[in-house]
């Protein structure tokens, strides 16, 4: 069992980053599509407005999450803290207008059932952020 568990957390460690992006993405992909069902599902709201309310609500979750555990970021002084947050809130941003743009043709204009294009859209969301914070966002400042 011992050899098992080493094998595991050598694993782990080796890919480190990317597990706990998968990780932590999995867990803002749960939230933000739990509350996308209650602004949505429960609450009634308009699909659009509901991935708008849900987006915002998940980056929140996302920057500390991705600035604490993924990317363990070390800029700690305000302006490189401000830089970083903004830089993240305009990466998100630009993701979440793709995603509602794509909800938008996938439930408006092809009429596809609003949670399958849901989950489509937070897959292809997903990967951008990563690419986006491992590239611009969170890298090492020199």
């Amino acid at each position: 069992m011992k050899k098992l568990w080493d094998f595991c957390w050598g694993i782990y460690k080796k890919y480190e980053e990317a597990m706990n992006y998968l990780i932590f993405g999995f867990l803002a992909f749960v939230l933000n599509y739990f509350l996308y069902f209650v602004f949505a599902g429960v609450l009634n709201i308009h699909h659009l407005i509901s991935t708008a309310l849900s987006w915002a609500l998940t980056v929140v979750f996302a920057y500390w999450t991705n600035r604490k555990f993924v990317f363990k970021s070390k800029n700690n002084d305000a302006k490189s803290l401000r830089e970083e947050f903004v830089s993240f809130v305009g990466a998100r941003a630009a993701t979440g207008l793709l995603e509602i743009g794509l909800m938008f043709l996938m439930v408006d204009c092809a009429n596809l059932n609003e949670y399958i294009s849901k989950f489509v859209c937070q897959v292809l969301v997903i990967v951008g952020n990563y690419f986006l914070s491992k590239l611009w966002i969170f890298k090492e400042k020199k």
